[in-house]
């Protein structure tokens, strides 16, 4: 009588031990430093706002500000212009994202949905405006605008900015609007969807993150905006605040680096508040809620 042979055993599989690649640690490195680099300068202005005018001055760095002061925020708060340049910025900057988000939505949509002549063209041109250094249409911007009279009023200054960032609005946005499947306009077609209302109610909102991201660029460019502002803008009741910086460098005084510094810390926390009330929209997915159930 013959018994069967026992199996063998198997040894359990040892697991693989992935290995990091060499270039690892020096690309971590690498991205370490380049970070080190690019906030010391943002370091550098909110340590700066802290400290007293004799610690600011000092010809040795001081890394740490030995007696830390609010005195640099008050200065910068009561200094003149304050308020009535931070109402204008605020003004132009939510004008000029709302004309460029309107505009380049429905430029976009155009440019993606639909065929007809010279679209390619349109697009050639949206993107060589785009790579157009803006101080080579300053002059000519300049020229035309005081032949209209509308330099140092607001809606120069906002027909500026839109004509400055809507190039990269429209690119951006289209891109989203090509990444929606075509499918869902026929479905709305067959819904009976009419033009507007599948532009409103059902592109709209699956293009939401790429219209999001495009008024940060927009919000972004004409709140930091120095050149165009004191090239267009005559009155100084009219300054926006990248100007009412500058104004804390007198003949007579000279730079008075604390308040300018707490300034600039002023001048960043709206751009930060934007930002975090909106960072939700920028990685939320694209196609979300594309799918009828």
């Amino acid at each position: 009588m013959t018994h069967p042979t026992p199996r063998a055993r198997r040894r359990p599989a040892t697991p693989r031990i992935r290995r990091r690649p060499a270039s690892r640690p020096l690309a971590s490195a690498l991205a370490l430093v380049f970070c080190l680099i690019w906030i010391f300068p943002v370091y550098w202005m909110v340590i700066t706002a802290f400290k007293p005018r004799s610690e600011a001055m000092t010809p040795t760095p001081r890394f740490l500000p030995g007696t830390p002061t609010l005195h640099n925020f008050d200065v910068a708060i009561n200094h003149t212009g304050f308020l009535g340049n931070l109402v204008n910025s605020l003004v132009v900057v939510g004008a000029t994202v709302a004309c460029a988000v309107v505009l380049g939505v429905l430029a976009a949509a155009a440019l993606s949905r639909f065929r007809f002549t010279g679209r390619r063209t349109i697009m050639v041109t949206i993107l060589i405006v785009q790579m157009l250094p803006g101080t080579a249409l300053l002059i000519p911007t300049f020229l035309v605008f005081n032949e209209l009279g509308l330099l140092g009023t607001y809606l120069g200054l906002v027909l500026a900015y839109v004509a400055v960032v809507l190039p990269f609005t429209i690119w951006v946005i289209r891109g989203f609007f090509a990444a929606v499947p075509v499918s869902v306009d026929e479905a709305a077609r067959i819904d009976g969807a009419s033009t507007w209302q599948l532009l409103t109610r059902i592109l709209f909102p699956l293009v939401a993150p790429g219209v999001v991201a495009a008024g940060v660029f927009s919000f972004i460019a004409a709140w930091n905006d120095y050149l165009i502002a004191y090239t267009f803008l005559k009155d100084q009741d009219r300054y926006t605040l990248p100007i009412w910086l500058s104004t804390f460098t007198t003949p007579a005084t000279g730079t008075d680096f604390g308040g300018q510094m707490a300034g600039s810390v002023v001048f960043s926390l709206p751009v930060i508040a934007f930002f975090l009330l909106i960072q939700r929209k920028l990685v939320s997915g694209v196609s979300s809620g594309a799918v009828k159930g």
